[in-house]
């Protein structure tokens, strides 16, 4: 059984030695940060996160009081009742465990009970099949292909959008109608 705790200075040593290439730095972040990830970014990333009226809410992921990985949910718009899911990371060691899947339920739970948004979003590199077939178990849709958004070295990369509704989501975890009172 996982759960979320709040991303803090103390885990950045950890994350940080996760992030090992600039390949896996853009995989992770798109061109959120810079390689070599340092603590400087980090504590810029998390400044104003994970407070009640914060458009972030940045956790690493815990099993049996262990950091298994890292979640992001960030842009939060509570006009328009939308966010984006990112930074989802699960440390090498902890593969192949179910983790990925339970985490992304954990956070749309947050997005979708507590905080009342409508709508999440999220971008894939169209070569990582592993996290697009995560994300489309968890209900999430494809929308579209944005072409050669990262150039890495001297390839570039396409980033598939995805995205999934409340209503989808309250359907495929048979909450259909049901108000939460979180």
């Amino acid at each position: 059984m996982l759960k979320l705790e709040p991303f803090t200075e103390k885990d950045f040593d950890l994350l940080i030695s996760w992030i090992s290439t600039p390949e896996l730095l853009v995989q992770w972040s798109g061109a959120h940060f810079k390689f070599p990830l340092d603590h400087e970014q980090l504590a810029k990333y998390i400044h104003s996160a994970n407070l009640e009226t914060s458009s972030d809410y940045i956790f690493k992921v815990m099993a049996n009081d262990e950091i298994v990985g890292h979640i992001c949910l960030g842009r939060v718009d509570r006009v328009n009742e939308t966010a984006r899911m990112g930074k989802v990371f699960i440390r090498p060691a902890a593969r192949g465990k179910g983790y990925a899947s339970e985490m992304i339920h954990l956070i749309l739970n947050i997005a979708f009970q507590e905080l009342k948004l409508n709508r999440i979003s999220l971008g894939v590199f169209d070569f990582n099949l592993p996290a697009i077939k995560i994300y489309q178990q968890a209900g999430f849709q494809m929308e579209g292909l944005l072409r050669q958004t990262n150039k890495v070295k001297n390839d570039y990369w396409n980033l598939i959008e995805m995205s999934i509704l409340k209503g989808e989501w309250q359907a495929s975890n048979g909450l259909a109608g049901i108000q939460s009172n979180v």
